[in-house]
């Protein structure tokens, strides 16, 4: 069955895996997905990932993060631009996630990254989704 929003998918996975209480969960890969899971990593919200190969197929390993109580460190993951409704903004009102305690991820012209950083260097762009 093939999927409309990879993307969605992928952040569905994450957030259910996140709620039961996994300790890791399998996504399929591609250059956006893996670019959104470095920026997860590097923002603190998941331990790590890495790829693997099973069965002539390729993965991406999510290991997720949980706090010292057991409760997950990614409270919500919301999905923002979607294939029929593609959201764009300029830098200049790019929106701040739980007034800023949250991250807001943006595909730009110099690749994705986070909207803190996007407003930094000036640029704009489609906003994929946002964490807190």
């Amino acid at each position: 069955m093939s999927v409309s929003d990879p993307v969605a998918d992928m952040l569905t996975k994450i957030r259910n895996a996140s709620m039961a209480r996994f300790e890791k969960v399998d996504v399929t890969p591609s250059k956006l997905k893996l670019e959104i899971i470095k920026i997860l990593k590097n923002e603190g919200y998941i331990k790590n990932f890495k790829r693997v190969a099973q069965d002539d197929r390729d993965t991406i390993r999510v290991f997720l993060k949980y706090d010292d109580k057991q409760q997950p460190i990614i409270h919500g993951i919301k999905k923002i631009s979607t294939p029929g409704r593609r959201v764009y903004t300029g830098y200049k009102k790019m929106p701040r996630i739980l007034n800023g305690y949250g991250t807001l991820i943006v595909s730009t012209s110099t690749g994705v990254t986070t909207g803190r950083k996007a407003a930094e260097k000036c640029v704009g762009g489609e906003l994929i989704c946002s964490i807190w």
